[in-house]
C-alpha cells in the first residue's frame, strides 16, 4: 500500500492514462475498470489527507466518500456513485460477452472524460489540507 498521499495521486493519474490506452485498445470494460481504480486511489490519497489515516482496504467509493464527509458537486457525487456500482461487474464478470456488450465506446469515453473532471476535483480538495 502506499505509503503517502501523495503516491495515491500519482498511481491514480497513471491509472487513468491505462483506462485511455485500454479505451483507443478497444478494452471499453477494462477501461472502466481502470476509471474505477483511479478514483477509488485518488480518493484514498485524499482520505489520507483529510482524516490523516491510512485509508482503508476497500474497493467502495461511496463509503470514503462518506467517512471524509467532504461535499461535490451533484455531478461528480453521481459519478462516483455510478463507477462504484460498476465495480463488481468489472471485476469478476459473470459472462464475457454479457460485459462487452455493456461497455460501448460512446458511454466510456463519457465515462473517462468524467473521470478527469473527478481528478481534477480531488486535487483541488487535497490542497485545502
Amino acid at each position: 500500500m502506499a505509503q503517502n498521499p501523495e503516491e495515491w495521486l500519482l498511481q491514480a493519474d497513471y491509472d487513468l492514462d491505462s483506462a485511455k490506452t485500454m479505451f483507443e485498445g478497444g478494452r471499453y470494460f477494462y477501461a472502466v475498470f481502470m476509471v474505477h481504480l483511479a478514483i477509488e486511489k485518488s480518493l484514498k490519497g485524499l482520505y489520507w489527507k483529510v482524516l490523516k489515516i491510512i485509508p482503508p482496504k476497500t474497493h467502495h467509493l461511496k463509503y470514503l466518500m462518506h467517512r471524509m464527509n467532504i461535499e461535490s458537486n451533484s455531478r461528480i457525487n453521481e459519478f462516483i456513485f455510478d463507477i462504484d456500482d460498476l465495480s463488481v461487474p468489472t471485476r469478476y464478470p459473470e459472462s464475457l460477452n454479457h460485459i462487452l456488450a455493456s461497455f460501448k465506446k460512446e458511454k466510456t469515453e463519457e465515462m473517462i472524460n468524467n473521470a478527469v473532471e473527478v481528478l481534477q476535483w480531488i486535487k483541488k480538495e487535497f490542497l485545502k489540507y
